[in-house]
């Protein structure tokens, strides 16, 4: 295709988006899906018009994947609806570790004796499909800072945490290949890929937020009531926190949603600590009280309190999720051919989505105080789809044999298509059941 076909096609598959939101949160189909749907249409199986290729185009994608990925997590971190408690946070804690343990193993198992791959290699596969992905799964996260349902909290902050927590995994399969050094008896594994990459990014994260919070809110203050560029700082924050991670070798995925979480809570906390404090001409009349004099209160005692930057940031951070929404989704459209429907690639889709999700979110739950009607459809809003093709691409610029490259990417592929249609054309009838049927708990 010439940049101009590009153009036309792009702007008006944004031109359509912007027309018709309205008719699709009423159509069984999702914006994804017609994304997809177009990308197989021009791509190598009907008009031939591109192909994607993945392998040669590695380093491209794995940029492009990264960079939604991180706009994403930070999305979700800034809609964290609560301060954080372990009570209210189990859940999706457990999800994240736990459940994604399980399902890596079950991968795993299945890609070693059903497909035939090295341990390694199935290894490396469980961690590339196992976490869920945050910026496919929109129709059932958290869509502002202010929704509290539990199954939409869940499943959000689960997506946050679990795109760091496969990271782990990741290595120890590209050390099962003899790509990455895992020392003596996994030991610099453990040490070095689990805990510090896993504390040290989280400890970034949250420091990070916590500074911004804290100068966003002192200079936006009297005396100094500067105008800030909350877009910026969000970016900033992005790209200082993940980038530090990068070079002490700590998971920048976690750091940033930590950092998100941290920057969000700590402004609540300060805008609720401000709303308590007496304000100034409050104290001057109490005083004036106590001396025998009188004061008119004045009608602008109680100022709004200064804009957010993390609220600021969050609706361009929104748009700009959306618009790589658009281009990845059609690139993966691109790169199907008749042939990747193969039945190692479906069976491993349905094996992940109907045995293993499931299976590992019971298990990850069990002594939770989760309803049975949310961990069902936590069961199976398992959604795959960017995250999964970054840690693909991380592995192939990291080595990865040629051959098995090959395989990786047509059963990830798979995964990721057959998610965006089979969880995309389920997830409206689905929650508008689950919202029907909700009572208050």
């Amino acid at each position: 295709m010439t940049n101009a076909q590009w153009f036309v096609l792009i702007g008006g598959l944004l031109l359509v988006r912007g027309l018709t939101p309205s008719v699709l949160k009423r159509s069984p189909v999702t914006a994804a899906m017609i994304y997809l749907a177009v990308g197989f249409l021009v791509g190598p199986s009907v008009l031939n018009l591109f192909h994607f290729n993945p392998l040669k185009e590695s380093a491209l994608l794995e940029v492009l994947t990264e960079i939604a990925v991180l706009i994403s997590l930070f999305s979700a971190g800034v809609k964290m609806p609560v301060p954080f408690s372990f009570s209210r946070w189990r859940a999706p804690l457990r999800l994240a570790t736990v459940s994604m343990t399980i399902t890596v193993v079950l991968v795993a198992a299945f890609a070693y004796y059903v497909l035939g791959l090295p341990l390694g290699a199935g290894v490396l596969l469980g961690a590339i499909v196992a976490p869920t992905d945050p910026v496919l799964a929109t129709d059932v996260q958290s869509r502002h800072p202010g929704d509290r349902d539990q199954l939409r909290f869940t499943l959000t902050c689960e997506a946050g945490m679990n795109d760091g927590s496969a990271f782990p995994f990741v290595m120890l399969g590209l050390g099962l290949l003899g790509l990455h050094e895992l020392g003596d008896a996994n030991l610099r594994w453990v040490v070095v890929d689990v805990l510090w990459a896993t504390v040290g990014g989280i400890a970034i994260g949250i420091v990070a937020g916590v500074v911004l919070a804290r100068l966003g809110w002192k200079l936006r203050r009297v005396p100094h009531q500067h105008e800030l560029m909350d877009d910026f700082l969000g970016l900033g924050l992005i790209g200082v926190v993940y980038g530090l991670c990068v070079m002490l070798n700590a998971w920048g995925f976690l750091a940033v949603f930590a950092a998100a979480v941290a920057l969000r809570q700590t402004e609540l906390k300060l805008a609720k600590a401000a709303q308590q404090a007496p304000h100034p001409r409050e104290a001057e009349a109490a005083m004036s009280a106590a001396a025998g004099e009188t004061i008119q209160p004045s009608l602008d005692a109680t100022p709004e309190p200064p804009p957010m930057v993390s609220q600021g940031s969050l609706v361009f951070k929104e748009h700009l999720e959306r618009l790589s929404e658009v281009v990845l989704v059609l690139l993966v459209g691109g790169t199907l051919f008749l042939n990747s429907w193969s039945w190692a690639a479906v069976g491993l889709a349905l094996f992940l989505f109907l045995v293993a999700r499931p299976i590992s979110v019971f298990l990850g739950l069990l002594g939770t105080r989760t309803t049975w009607r949310i961990r069902g459809m936590a069961g199976w809003f398992g959604v795959r789809g960017i995250g999964s093709l970054y840690y693909l691409m991380y592995a192939i610029q990291h080595g990865l044999p040629e051959a098995l490259a090959l395989q990786l990417i047509q059963l990830t592929l798979m995964v990721v298509t057959l998610s965006i249609l089979l969880h995309g054309i389920s997830v409206k009838p689905l929650m508008a059941s689950f919202w029907k049927q909700k009572v208050p708990e």
